[in-house]
This record gives structure tokens, C-alpha cells and sequence, in this order.
């Protein structure tokens, strides 16, 4: 078979004129924010891959173990011949446990950031060469179709790295409720899910002493720059990650430093010291808390994998019509 990646273009909402636009209607909310998706430029997908690596950051390697544990008890529900889409395909690292021990038919990455997509896929094509993959540059987080002509006996969504957090839980119940509606009936979705635990522990995670994940947060404003033209003083600004326990999620702020403005396409947006730009969610779950969730979405639980201490989850969705 072809070591060839199959590439599909579909045209990525957030970039060009669409990111223009979430930036200046995101720093004209009182309460400033933009999204997370717009960390994903080349530089923010590398420096995201960086933070997986610090030793704080323990998601990752909880939820590669739970994975390699797991990888052929999953591959024994799913079964032979199955696409297996991953999104927010990053590095594909975690889906190797699966490719392995599933040996999909075919494999569909799906990511915002298209350099990034690229690379990593073409790698995978190179190191599977029975496997059919396929790239697609898509913005998951609004809508999700398969392109035309990748099928398999079974369809799996695989979600890692605890993404679905950056939803809060009524965005998460209907972006569960979309895919559910865009992959084929008996889809499965694989997904990590982080857990509540103790908030040194989370924030420690947020705030690695290497200051990647800082410098993660303010590439955002740099990416603004780059892209857009705008004129920030990103050295103005700092990293802030902290626990809100009401909510059950990390919040992630860039704080102004002092007082200034944020120019960009003649706009004008002003910053008291102090005041910050939201930048991220990272909700945390229970078990029978994320269990409800997807539920109301639609799907049913077919099993959930943990970690000795109860770090992170690995949930085995199914949609009704289901039959294992």
C-alpha cells in the first residue's frame, strides 16, 4: 500500500478572516477571552508536545499507560477493519498503542493546525505501511464529516489528552451530541477524561517549573502579531493558571502587567492592570460525573479504564444502536 497521505482540505474556520474576526470579538467582551483552538499554530503545537513532556504534566503519561494496558481490550470491543479517527491528532504518539493493536482498515487524523497535521501523519504513513491514512484539516470543535470514501466495518473517534475539558460540560454534552449525529450509527468514541483530584496537583500541571506552559499561553499573543499585525506588548503580560473549584476546572489568563491597549485593524482595546484575557478551560470530572454527561449526549458507557492512583480516565463510548 501507498505510504501516501491522503489529504482532505476542510477549510479550517479560524484562520484568515475568521480568526480576525474571534480575536476582535473576543477582546471586546467585557470579560476578555478567546478560545483555545488558536493555540495550535506550528510553534503552539510544538511547545504544547514540550509540556507533555515536564514532569508535572502527568496527563500524558497516565493516559499512554492507561492506553498501553488497555490497548487490547479495546481492540477486542472495537474489532477488525474499523476506521479509527483521531482528533486533535497532534503528534499521533498515544494512537500507536492503538494502531498496533487494533490494525484499523484506516486511519483518519483530524487537527486545526495543518503544518502540524501534516507532519505527523505523513510519519505515521511512513512507519504503517498497511496502513490507509488519511489527513483532514478541520475545525472539529464547530462541525465534523467524514470525506467521501473512508469507511470501515466500524467507526471509532478517538479524543485524547483530556480536550474534551476544554468545553465546558453543557458545550461538551453538545459537541458529544454532534459527533454523535456525524459518525455512522454504532460509532465508538474513545476519549480521556481528566479527573478531580487535589488542586496542588492540578495547578502544579499548569505551571510547570520550566515555564512552558507560560510561554504556551503568551504565544498566543505572539501568534496575534504574526498573523494579524497587531501591536502588543506581549512582554507586558504574564502566565496565570489556577483551580476554580465551583466550576471543577483549571482557568487559564494571560494578566496584563500595567495598564495598556491592544491595537488591531484600527480597533483600540484597552487593559487595566491587572485585568486578564481568558484563554482556557480544563475541566475536571468524576467518573459518574462524565458518565451522566455522555449519556445525555446520546452515547452509553461501555467501559472506562483508570489509573492505580485515579489520575485520568480512558472512557469506551458507544451510541445506541451499538451491539458488541
Amino acid at each position: 500500500m501507498s505510504t501516501a497521505v491522503r489529504f482532505h482540505d476542510q477549510h479550517v474556520e479560524g484562520t484568515g478572516s475568521s480568526f480576525r474576526d474571534e480575536v476582535i470579538a473576543g477582546l471586546g467582551l467585557p470579560r476578555k477571552r478567546l478560545s483555545p483552538k488558536y493555540f495550535y499554530d506550528r510553534r503552539g503545537s510544538r511547545l504544547f508536545e514540550t509540556i507533555c513532556r515536564q514532569p508535572e504534566y502527568y496527563l500524558t503519561r497516565t493516559e499512554e499507560g492507561i492506553l498501553a494496558e488497555a490497548a487490547e481490550e479495546i481492540a477486542a470491543i472495537v474489532g477488525p477493519e474499523s476506521l479509527l479517527v483521531e482528533l486533535g491528532s497532534g503528534a499521533s504518539r498515544k494512537v500507536r498503542l492503538l494502531l498496533e493493536a487494533m490494525r484499523p482498515r484506516r486511519y483518519l487524523g483530524i487537527d486545526i493546525s495543518r503544518d502540524f497535521l501534516l507532519e505527523s501523519t505523513r510519519r505515521l504513513a511512513a512507519d504503517y505501511p498497511w496502513l490507509e491514512v488519511h489527513a483532514a484539516w478541520a475545525d472539529f470543535s464547530r462541525r465534523l464529516h467524514l470525506p467521501p470514501g473512508i469507511e470501515g466495518r466500524r467507526v471509532v473517534a478517538f479524543f485524547p489528552g483530556s480536550s474534551i475539558g476544554n468545553f465546558t460540560p453543557a458545550e461538551a454534552e453538545a459537541f458529544l451530541s454532534r459527533l454523535r449525529r456525524a459518525l455512522p450509527p454504532g460509532s465508538g468514541v474513545l476519549i480521556g477524561v481528566d479527573l478531580v483530584k487535589d488542586a496542588r496537583i492540578l495547578e502544579a500541571a499548569y505551571n510547570d517549573a520550566a515555564g512552558v506552559t507560560a510561554a504556551f499561553n503568551l504565544n498566543l499573543l505572539e501568534r496575534i502579531c504574526r498573523e494579524l499585525g497587531a501591536t502588543i506588548e506581549v512582554a507586558d503580560f504574564r502566565h496565570r493558571a489556577f483551580f476554580a473549584a465551583p466550576a471543577s476546572r483549571i482557568e487559564m489568563h494571560l494578566v496584563s502587567r500595567c495598564r495598556q491597549t491592544i491595537l488591531l485593524d484600527g480597533h483600540r482595546f484597552a487593559f487595566d492592570r491587572d485585568e486578564t484575557l481568558h484563554t482556557e478551560n480544563s475541566c475536571k470530572y468524576s467518573v459518574a460525573g462524565f458518565q451522566a454527561l455522555a449519556e445525555r449526549a446520546g452515547y452509553r458507557s461501555r467501559a472506562v479504564w483508570q489509573d492505580a492512583e485515579a489520575l485520568f480516565s480512558v472512557h469506551y463510548l458507544s451510541s445506541d444502536p451499538f451491539i458488541a
